[in-house]
């Protein structure tokens, strides 16, 4: 999750309804630079570009629909594991090759799946290839670096606990998901880390490291046969398996509750979870302008009118096959804003908004599109997401459009739609907030 400040991205552009440049164009629909195909039961999706730099994306699906609460944890557990020595490149082998060709292989859990990363250059890219195959396909599990790991990485959640940010964004999803596998840690708790045994881990790798899990997405200056011939001489023998991604179970509607960390701190830490749709919902791009307009609403009421706070936004989280809504705040005067919070959400569900005055916050994430797309990690993540939500990489090219087309009354139809049964957590001093203040938002 995400711990950065809010006072980023399209909130800050929403309050100040800047100009986006004009001559901003949306993706053509025929992205011929950028191809699908299998290979040994292996899905990849490659867009060959001049860059030096070449990208490799290894999504393995499933995420937290992987484990347990017993096992939460396990498969980030088995790759950091492998990130540290494998049978062909033990530890020290593996960390001066690495040095040595200024490349990296990062492992990242995620909600939906995890991620094994290759970023590094065309001209070194055959040897770090060499290197990430067998990361995945034959970590070493010596028990000794086993323990290193699981140490590392309890202490990491332990450390989760000093960050008021990190424990909401903790807290808002064990209430949001209650009952569902989404309310697990992709990273494990300290309980389920200390659990977890060497042999499991060896099983989870027999079983688990199958084709049909993976979806590879390539960027760079890489031969379509080169790919094709590195994944079929390492990951590509790997068993098949029988696993096939389905989108997630949307959430039941269930009544506002709150879920708090008592803690003496002079400001509160507050974050409301939304159910919302699929990824793949129509009413998603509607969603994407009410959450901007409410966002920019807030800040301009509560922080900039008032002064209650420094950080309030509502967002919502396209990063999962899920999209809650967010809303975020931190002050110190909880109850007066959030009832002020409350009032501009009923104003969205009940007022007149003229669709032309929606414009220029649509054209502002047309523009923030572009500039996060910039980079080819984010394009990866993006043709990723497009082809797991919505079955092929190329939707994406709907992107522009479908905003274009939101209007003022699909905005108040999804606000009332789905901005209701807000689920909170709250950390810091509950006596500085009604009770119901919270459950009757």
């Amino acid at each position: 999750m995400n711990t950065v400040p809010r006072l980023v991205g399209i909130t800050a552009l929403a309050t100040g309804l800047l100009q986006a440049p004009a001559n901003a164009q949306s993706p053509s629909p025929s992205d011929t630079a950028t191809v699908s195909y299998m290979v040994s039961g292996l899905r990849v999706i490659q867009r060959r570009t001049t860059a030096s730099i070449v990208v490799a994306n290894l999504y393995l699906l499933g995420g937290v629909r992987q484990g347990t609460s017993r096992t939460a944890g396990v498969e980030n557990f088995l790759l950091t594991v492998g990130s540290r020595g494998t049978q062909k490149y033990p530890r020290d082998v593996l960390r001066r090759a690495l040095a040595r060709t200024g490349s990296e292989i990062p492992v990242a859990a995620d909600e939906d799946w995890t991620l094994v990363s290759i970023h590094t250059t065309a001209t070194e890219f055959d040897s770090t290839w060499s290197i990430f195959a067998d990361e995945i396909m034959h970590p070493t599990l010596d028990s000794q670096l086993v323990e290193f790991v699981r140490d590392q990485l309890v202490s990491g959640v332990r450390q989760r606990a000093d960050s008021p940010d990190a424990t909401l964004d903790y807290l808002s999803d064990s209430i949001a998901y209650a009952g569902t596998p989404y309310a697990l840690s992709p990273v494990g708790t300290e309980a389920s880390l200390s659990r977890i045994t060497r042999a499991e881990l060896r099983a989870y790798e027999r079983d688990e490291m199958v084709t049909s899990r993976m979806l590879l997405v390539i960027i760079g200056n890489v031969p379509r046969a080169k790919v094709e011939a590195l994944v079929d001489g390492t990951l590509g023998k790997l068993p098949a398996g029988q696993y096939a991604w389905t989108m997630p179970d949307t959430l039941p509607t269930r009544p506002a509750d709150v879920i708090f960390d008592q803690r003496p701190l002079p400001t509160n830490y507050i974050q409301g979870f939304i159910n919302g749709p699929p990824a793949n919902s129509r009413d998603v791009p509607a969603l994407r302008i009410a959450a901007a307009v409410l966002s920019g609403r807030m800040f301009a009421e509560i922080r900039s009118r008032r002064n209650l706070t420094y950080a309030v936004s509502a967002n919502m989280d396209d990063d999962r096959a899920l999209t809650p809504i967010e809303l975020y705040v931190t002050t110190t005067s909880p109850d007066t804003t959030v009832a002020l919070m409350s009032d501009e959400v009923h104003e969205l569900q009940e007022g007149e908004i003229e669709t032309e005055r929606l414009r220029p916050l649509v054209q502002q994430f047309i523009t923030k599109y572009f500039l996060d797309n910039e980079t080819i990690t984010a394009q990866a993540d993006f043709l990723a997401r497009n082809q797991l939500y919505h079955g092929d990489f190329r939707a994406g090219a709907r992107f522009v459009a479908d905003l274009k087309a939101v209007t003022g009354a699909d905005v108040r139809r999804v606000a009332r739609t789905y901005f209701k049964n807000v689920r909170w957590a709250y950390v810091g001093d509950p006596s500085r907030i009604k009770l119901d203040r919270l459950l009757l938002f």
